[in-house]
């Protein structure tokens, strides 16, 4: 696994060579990035361009977003499927094979068995086409019980529901894009952890809680760098990945007001020193 950037999720507006710089001065192994973005470098640039940025800071792609609007209207889902393949044959182009979203944990709309149902179907094509390309889909699940309270119909908020539904999918190459705040909210557990295997988990997300909060109080935009408070046990989740195997992007997402109030370059630092503790809490440095 390797220390990854999401300059968005730190609150650090900038464009794609801008967080591969960012990326490289502070230590990041690799970066997230969106893939409209490159797409649209490539097509101004070329795509050997949009790579040499990469390949010149030794910053390797982390992860994409989802490019495909599936949670409402059919047409834009549609709409965004048409689109898909090129830009899954540009990312796996530009050496990035993990593509990621998140999966509501409640809706007012459809209950349970709908709403599964509804998933598996707007996912699947996805799943198919990423697959023509080599590329994995990665959902998350999201854990905090305030993110459900006041919904008419509960849904998946756990990783073992998570992993049903990928199974439900049935293309392969559909995993998990798990995060410690999730698993933590959800009243995750390390052996929940170690029945995974890497190819379960296509992206890691990596935060600490607030504390002195009830857990089933947490709030999801309030979060904190790893180890700053020790409220998760962060080195033991990375332990875990460690001994599946896992090898992919682990990313600081921890929606902290204090962290988007610094500068770029203190926010990238301060996030990069809590992920090196972090891995060297777990071993893996």
């Amino acid at each position: 696994m390797f220390m990854n950037l999401n300059a968005g999720a730190i609150g650090i507006r900038i464009d794609l060579e801008g967080a591969i710089a960012l990326a490289k001065k502070h230590g990041f192994a690799g970066v997230d990035f969106s893939i409209t973005e490159a797409a649209r470098r490539a097509e101004e640039r070329g795509i050997d361009t949009v790579r040499s940025f990469f390949t010149a800071a030794g910053v390797r792609p982390g992860s994409f977003g989802l490019p495909v609007e599936w949670r409402g209207d059919e047409a834009r889902w549609r709409e965004g499927l048409q689109q898909l393949p090129r830009l899954a044959e540009l990312a796996a182009a530009l050496g990035c094979q993990r593509c990621v979203t998140w999966v509501p944990p409640a809706s007012d709309e459809r209950p349970f068995d709908e709403n599964f149902r509804f998933h598996v179907e707007r996912f699947r094509p996805i799943a198919e086409i990423l697959q023509q390309s080599g590329c994995r889909l990665g959902l998350e699940f999201i854990g905090p019980a305030t993110s459900r309270r006041g919904r008419k119909y509960v849904f998946i908020y756990t990783l073992d529901g998570m992993l049903e539904l990928c199974r439900a999918i049935g293309t392969g190459n559909v995993g998990l894009l798990l995060d410690c705040w999730h698993w933590y909210t959800s009243h995750g557990t390390l052996d929940d952890l170690r029945k995974l295997t890497n190819t379960d988990v296509v992206a890691v997300h990596l935060n600490d809680a607030p504390a002195g909060i009830p857990v089933d109080e947490q709030i999801d935009n309030r979060r904190c760098l790893p180890m700053e408070t020790g409220v998760i046990d962060v080195p033991g989740f990375l332990r875990a990945l460690k001994n599946l195997g896992y090898d992919g992007p682990v990313t600081v997402e921890p929606f902290n007001e204090r962290v988007r109030a610094l500068s770029a370059d203190q926010a990238c630092a301060e996030t990069a020193a809590a992920l090196r503790k972090a891995f060297q809490a777990a071993g893996i440095l």
